[in-house]
């Protein structure tokens, strides 16, 4: 455990590092809009997807600076996403992080902008990144996929439309599959991009993305129901409030809890089954994951 810790504490230097140098080139502090997208993107937060696409180049011995910057830009497609879902249009939330909500930190015109220069600065950080062209062209592509039409920008469609209406697991399986499985996975590829991995690795770790996707989000809300809002830096029981079919609801917390726990040993087994004992940080990341409490 301790050699995970250290190791995703080098991934996180890492990261930030390369964090600062692309805010300073990308979101210039003179813009308010800019401040408005440093202060979400800088707010905190685990950096999960950060970390998947360093490991995941580790894990194929691919060019770490270069994932670095790919890293980034998951990073920064993320906090764009949460900027927007925390608008009143969307899931009307007034806190992240245990902090104001951007568009309470600033304004709703403002945090919209903020949420657009962030998608679109992600693809400069991509495209400018210090990698081969056909490493940023792939990871260019992959970002799109996975934030995109038929990636998370739909799992947030099919979110939305499924808080009127009550969902079956199959449904509730690809909302997430879209929502958090396409850009963790997008995160986990852009990484292998980084080191020109061949297809058969990437198809491996292409499940394990979507399984480490959907315990996430199966934790999540089981943590709606059973975390305190000091924890998770958010207010609890927003689901029930808003009629939402849940993993928790459908199973209570302790059958969805059991049901992670299934999805998640038999990944890291087939993960470990294909890498050895490469793949020993991502299967500790998935059991950190399983096992957290914000």
């Amino acid at each position: 455990m301790m050699d995970y810790r250290v190791q995703y504490a080098e991934y996180l230097a890492l990261f930030t590092r390369v964090l600062q140098e692309c805010c300073d080139r990308y979101l210039p502090e003179s813009s308010e809009v800019c401040r408005a997208a440093r202060y979400s993107l800088l707010g905190g937060g685990k950096r999960v997807r950060a970390v998947l696409t360093l490991a995941a180049c580790d894990l194929l011995d691919g060019d770490r600076e270069a994932a670095a910057n790919f890293a980034v830009a998951v990073e920064m497609l993320h906090a764009y996403s949460l900027i927007h879902d925390d608008l009143p249009c969307m899931d009307n939330d007034d806190m992240r992080r245990g902090q104001p909500s951007c568009h309470k930190a600033f304004d709703e015109a403002t945090a919209l902008l903020a949420g657009d220069v962030l998608q679109t600065e992600a693809f400069a950080v991509v495209v400018n990144a210090p990698a081969s062209p056909e490493s940023c062209l792939r990871a260019a592509r992959l970002l799109s996929a996975g934030a995109g039409s038929q990636g998370m920008v739909l799992g947030q469609e099919l979110d939305l439309k499924y808080e009127a209406v009550a969902a079956t697991e199959k449904q509730l399986r690809q909302i997430h599959h879209c929502k958090t499985g396409a850009l963790i996975n997008a995160a986990v590829q852009m990484g292998a991009a980084a080191a020109a991995a061949p297809q058969p690795a990437c198809q491996a770790l292409e499940r394990y993305a979507y399984d480490l996707g959907l315990v996430f989000q199966i934790v999540d809300d089981v943590l709606d129901v059973t975390g305190s809002e000091a924890e998770l830096g958010k207010p609890i029981g927003s689901d029930a409030q808003n009629g939402k079919t849940t993993f928790a609801t459908l199973y209570g917390a302790d059958g969805a809890m059991q049901l992670a726990e299934a999805i998640n040993q038999a990944n890291c087994a087939q993960l470990q089954q294909i890498f050895g004992e490469k793949a020993a940080f991502l299967a500790a990341l998935a059991a950190q994951l399983l096992c957290r409490h914000s």
